[in-house]
């Protein structure tokens, strides 16, 4: 089975201004690529598409509007990311209605982020650039991952 989550893709200008911030070269540090840039709502892990598409078409999920920002910041160990709020409502709604597929939803609050940059060992020393941006979220996706990390959206749902 595929390795599954729903995600917020931020708009192209998001996406641009993201990739945009100051990438330096340094040992361990691997930044993500633009075309992975997103918010994840809800980890499936492996699941069965079919059964996550129909429990999600057979939902209403609230619009959101996400502010980013204001900055990078440290996200547990080894992961530099740009928070995303404005999305907890949202998340909360998909991992109610999806609960009982894949992986147990995490028994801790929603942190929503965009992952910039994954690291090995220290942080990097002086990285803090600033970043902030607000979009609206007008659709949710399935999105399915293929080793070695490329994405697939398997579905995406209007949000009104």
């Amino acid at each position: 089975m595929p390795r599954l989550f729903v995600a917020v893709w931020p708009p192209g200008d998001v996406i641009d201004a993201l990739a945009s911030l100051p990438r330096p070269t340094i040992p361990g540090v691997r930044w993500t690529p633009p075309e992975r840039l997103h918010v994840t709502l809800r980890f499936f892990g492996a699941a069965d598409e079919g059964t996550v598409v129909d429990r999600l078409a057979g939902e209403r999920f609230p619009p959101a509007g996400v502010h980013m920002g204001p900055g990078v910041e440290l996200l547990g160990r080894g992961v530099l990311v740009v928070a995303a709020r404005g999305l907890e409502d949202l998340a909360a709604r998909v991992a109610a209605a999806t609960a009982h597929i894949g992986q147990p939803p995490p028994d801790r609050p929603f942190h929503g982020h965009v992952t910039v940059a994954r690291y090995k060992g220290k942080p990097p020393e002086g990285y803090a650039p600033q970043f902030q941006a607000d979009f609206d979220a007008t659709e949710i996706a399935l999105v399915r991952s293929h080793p070695p990390g490329n994405y697939t959206n398997v579905a995406t749902f209007a949000l009104p």
